[in-house]
């Protein structure tokens, strides 16, 4: 078969197959990192393992995470690319049909490399329109794991397609803010930052995870709670960020609005900084 992707590997050589018992393929078995890559080096690239790792023990999926870590330095310098996108999955490997992992000690690990996304309109500086999904993400004993189980996300981003919105918003049954549909959300009160409690439904963020670790060093405080709609209209100031487009300040969504505020340009200064290191 001709290798439509010949910047990919499977389990540390260059292929772009893997067998159809993957269990990745069958049940979702397995987990992902998304990484931006700047100057040829992985960013943020120690919250990413974490989570990583994190995410592996809870599923029971064996993970030696050092070679892992020296396969993608390895797989980034083959490439020779400077900036780009690199996908790691994780999956459990192949088994037989069924739910039982029993027996599956041979994880599939995947990295492609993919270009940056091209935003010609510049969202992290003159802001973005969130889409309010119709799609609630369900509670998950899950939640906070990047688990490869995304169709509630896939579901949420098919119900737009105009460009004036980059992005939705996705809320819980009970009606609470929870996320992006590939970012976390943060709303801003005078000097202090409001991001959503994820115990239930979401992902925890790499970028979100690094906002939250530093934002007291710039003065800023931080509250992680459960909000919803109310105080998404009574906030200063919206943002959203992930790990590949930093963060974008939110100008509007359905009939709220707000202007790019000076808390969120510092966030996102700061951001870039790591992106520009």
């Amino acid at each position: 078969m001709e290798n439509r992707n010949p910047t990919s590997w499977v389990n540390g050589v260059p292929a772009d197959l893997v067998p159809i018992s993957d269990r990745g393929l069958a049940y979702g078995d397995g987990l992902f990192e998304t990484i931006r890559v700047q100057a040829g080096a992985p960013t943020l690239f120690d919250f990413h393992c974490e989570r990583l790792k994190t995410g592996a023990e809870l599923l029971g999926i064996p993970l030696d995470l050092m070679a892992f870590k020296k396969e993608i330095y390895s797989f980034l310098y083959k490439q020779g690319v400077r900036d780009g996108v690199l996908k790691a999955v994780l999956t459990r490997g192949s088994g037989g049909r069924g739910y039982n992992p029993l027996g599956c000690m041979s994880p599939s690990r995947i990295l492609t490399l993919h270009p940056l996304p091209a935003y010609p309109d510049n969202p992290g500086a003159t802001g973005v329109t969130l889409h309010e999904c119709t799609i609630r993400l369900g509670d998950s004993s899950l939640a906070g794991l990047k688990h490869l189980n995304r169709l509630e996300n896939v579901m949420a981003r098919a119900e737009w397609q105009e460009s004036k919105c980059h992005e939705g918003l996705l809320r819980g049954m009970d009606g609470r803010l929870v996320e992006g549909t590939m970012s976390n959300l943060f709303l801003v009160s005078g000097d202090k930052l409001h991001t959503p409690c994820l115990q239930k439904a979401g992902v925890k963020g790499v970028c979100r995870e690094w906002i939250l670790e530093r934002a007291n060093g710039w003065g800023l405080q931080v509250e992680v709670g459960k909000y919803d709609l109310n105080d998404l209209a009574a906030a200063d100031e919206v943002f959203v960020c992930n790990s590949v487009n930093g963060v974008w300040p939110v100008i509007a969504c359905g009939s709220l609005d707000w202007s790019v505020g000076s808390v969120t340009c510092t966030v996102r200064d700061r951001v870039q900084e790591v992106f520009n290191a």
